[in-house]
């Protein structure tokens, strides 16, 4: 299962990344539509670091993810910032009635892990229930650009206490990728056990995931790319849909 041994070390992996893009997009679009985000539902919630934002700018946020792992570290994380986050573990696909929100997010291409069409669709279905009336759907995915570079690339890094490679090929379905990931973790005796884990990925084009929105009942679509306002163009690697619930 994905995230079965990165979730201990995904925050030192991952400390490269500037969250507080993700914080300025989300401001910047709640203030674009008009919303007081006072409850918020982050699915793909992973470790906590989105939630912890949240928390920390007086927001109620409510975390789902599917990993039992990353919600125990993400637990641990915001109790010791002195909050009590309230968590879930479900597929964001199949959310069980976890209440009421003025904004759900799926962030950090947490969407691309879904496996198909149909659970993008009833992921989309699931956050339209969940959101009160003029509510907002926020979340970025790869573009097909990036998925489609994805194959071939290595990324590697080593530590003392844990060390790991990462080999990413192209997967079965159309624009999708398969990470493989092995880690090398110091043991007490100083020898280094051997783990591995592999992610599956997938996007879509901005047509079909404007199709699947529209299904679902979001109109007030925006596309934006790679955290600026500007529109997706061939380069872009990252991209931010954001619609409205009416």
């Amino acid at each position: 299962m994905s995230y079965s041994h990165l979730s201990f070390w995904y925050d030192a992996f991952m400390s490269h990344v500037d969250y507080t893009k993700w914080a300025t997009y989300f401001e910047r679009t709640c203030n674009m539509y008009g919303v007081q985000a006072n409850r918020v539902l982050d699915l793909g919630c992973g470790t906590g670091e989105w939630l912890l934002e949240m928390h920390e700018r007086g927001l109620t946020a409510v975390g789902v993810d599917l990993s039992e792992q990353m919600l125990a570290v993400a637990q641990a994380k915001l109790q010791e910032a002195g909050y009590q986050p309230l968590l879930y573990q479900s597929d964001m696909s199949d959310l069980p009635p976890v209440g009421s929100f003025d904004v759900v997010t799926i962030f950090c291409d947490s969407l691309n892990y879904l496996q198909d069409e149909d659970s993008v669709t009833r992921t989309f279905a699931a956050c339209y229930n969940l959101l009160t009336k003029g509510g907002l759907l926020l979340f970025d995915v790869h573009s097909p650009t990036r998925m489609e570079a994805f194959p071939g690339e290595v990324y590697a890094q080593a530590d003392e206490e844990v060390s790991y490679i990462w080999h990413s090929f192209a997967g079965e379905d159309p624009l999708s990728v398969v990470h493989e990931l092995t880690f090398f973790v110091r043991q007490q005796d100083g020898r280094y056990e051997r783990l591995e884990e592999a992610h599956f990925e997938r996007t879509y084009t901005v047509e079909m995931y404007k199709e699947m929105l529209k299904q679902a009942g979001f109109a007030d679509l925006t596309v934006t790319a790679d955290f600026t306002n500007e529109p997706p163009t061939s380069k872009s690697e990252r991209l931010f849909f954001s619609c409205r619930k009416v």
